[in-house]
């Protein structure tokens, strides 16, 4: 049996993590949200407030530069630093107030009403609206909410990472099992190289007395047919190649080199070998051994799914 992978010099990313940055301007503050789970391909959401679509693709591109699967979420969230617009008087408004009150004094008689007063008719006070940025402004924002999405994006990659590493503890762990049940099932073919042996004469005793007689290729056919069926170091060889090719992929995993895919097909090859063994088994705990290799097999691949 192989030695064990020792998990030195991992780089398995796993999909599932999430990530947070902020910045400010001195006008605005903002928040990026980044987060990911599995996924067969690369899929990118974006939200963006009104008015910062033109961020959707340089942060989908930013994406697709650090990560090759998963879902992932991006969400910007941007507030003004300011929490109330300045104020300022309408004069016109005022001064043509100020005319219509003496004209009103002169012919009713009627006081004249409070500063307050004035200031409180509709139009009076008014809200100065924002500046609209200049080009260089914008440039500069739009810089400097990149920058904040590259470091919120580095987090995720980290997270990421992180879980891979975990992750990658789990998946060896599922193969030393399924590499220990291998060889509790080697062990056991032999045994039941016996229980196929007594089978095997009684079926061939009643091959040879049926009337009419089976022809000699069919009696051929038959014999290797029974053989066949009892054989099981095919699978079990096989099986063996597996978990080389498992402990492989493990040590193999690079940023550029993913091996989610690769390791979920070799997670179906398992299976395969596995069902077999259980199809051949004449022997009771060999068809035990087998369905527990079948559920270490189907709780790697639980975890494989989670592999970049």
């Amino acid at each position: 049996m192989n030695a064990h992978w020792t998990g030195e010099g991992n780089l398995i990313a796993s999909m599932t993590g999430y990530a947070r940055a902020q910045g400010a301007d001195g006008r605005r503050r903002w928040v990026w949200e980044v987060r990911s789970v599995n996924g067969r391909n690369l899929e990118i959401r974006c939200r963006v407030p009104p008015g910062f679509d033109r961020l959707e693709n340089p942060a989908r591109g930013a994406v697709g530069g650090r990560l090759k699967r998963g879902n992932v979420s991006l969400s910007l969230t941007i507030a003004s630093e300011r929490q109330n617009k300045p104020l300022s008087i309408n004069r016109p408004l005022l001064a043509e107030l100020a005319t219509l009150v003496d004209e009103v004094r002169r012919t009713t008689g009627a006081g004249a009403p409070s500063a307050d007063g004035l200031l409180r008719v509709r139009g009076v006070i008014e809200e100065e609206e924002a500046t609209e940025d200049s080009e260089e402004t914008l440039a500069a924002l739009d810089k400097a909410l990149q920058a904040t999405l590259e470091e919120a994006l580095k987090g995720l990659v980290g997270a990421r990472a992180a879980e891979g590493k975990a992750l990658a503890a789990v998946i060896d762990g599922h193969v030393a099992e399924i590499e220990g049940l291998c060889a509790r099932a080697v062990e056991r073919a032999a045994v039941q190289i016996g229980i196929v042996r007594q089978r095997f004469e009684g079926q061939l005793a009643e091959l040879l007395g049926r009337v009419p007689a089976l022809s000699e290729e069919r009696f051929a056919q038959e014999v290797a047919l029974l053989v066949g069926k009892a054989d099981v170091r095919e699978e079990l060889d096989r099986l063996t190649a597996h978990i080389a090719q498992a402990r492989t992929l493990l040590a193999e995993a690079r940023p550029d080199n993913p091996i989610g895919r690769k390791f979920d097909f070799l997670c179906q090859e398992f299976n395969r070998e596995a069902n077999t063994l259980c199809s051949k088994s004449a022997d009771i705990e060999l068809t035990r051994i087998g369905i527990d290799l079948k559920g270490a097999i189907e709780r790697m691949r639980e975890q494989v799914q989670n592999v970049e």
